[in-house]
């Protein structure tokens, strides 16, 4: 991983105030974890207020597994961009069906259900955005701690969504 600073990259001093930093990372570059039932597969964590000095915004990938799904869900406080670089698959927004296949880019406001289904082979991979940031958290709350290039595990149980929604925020009921 490579940080560095905006005033760098545009050849501005380095007592420009109020720059921001950047951040290169590799393709198995960040805090990856390996995701519970439905979806499988794993997370991996890019860009988030504890590698970047930005507080508005979260950003990664995440690999869903054949015939596995990321549960159908909504936030309370987040807006969320999803876009398909590899696989295929479908998006259900607000309860209507859309391919979800390379190039296919999503936005869901808050309180927009939304659910992403594996209907290909192998894995159904994404970026995921997240404004302002939290899912990053998510990701490391509902997972174990993933290295790169080793053997997926069995698949295992989420823990109890109402802890979930505790710390995170994440698909409380409508209304809260």
């Amino acid at each position: 991983m490579t940080i560095g600073t905006i005033a760098e990259a545009s050849g501005l001093d380095s007592e420009t105030p109020h720059k921001g930093n950047s951040i290169v990372l590799q393709p198995e570059e960040g805090s990856s974890y390996w995701q519970p039932k439905p979806a499988d597969g794993y997370a991996t964590v890019k860009i988030s207020p504890q590698n970047c000095c930005s507080n508005f915004i979260s950003m990664g990938i995440q690999a869903i597994a054949e015939n596995c799904n990321i549960r159908e869900h909504w936030h309370a406080e987040h807006e969320e961009i999803l876009f398909c670089f590899e696989g295929e698959g479908e998006a259900l927004v607000d309860g209507v069906l859309h391919r979800f296949v390379p190039g296919t880019t999503v936005f869901v406001g808050r309180w927009v259900r939304h659910k992403f289904t594996n209907t290909g082979r192998g894995y159904l991979k994404l970026t995921w955005t997240y404004l302002p940031p939290g899912l990053h958290a998510i990701m490391a709350s509902i997972g174990r701690p993933r290295m790169p290039g080793e053997a997926a595990p069995a698949p295992f149980s989420p823990p109890p969504a109402h802890a979930v929604t505790a710390v995170t925020g994440y698909d409380p009921k409508i209304g809260e």
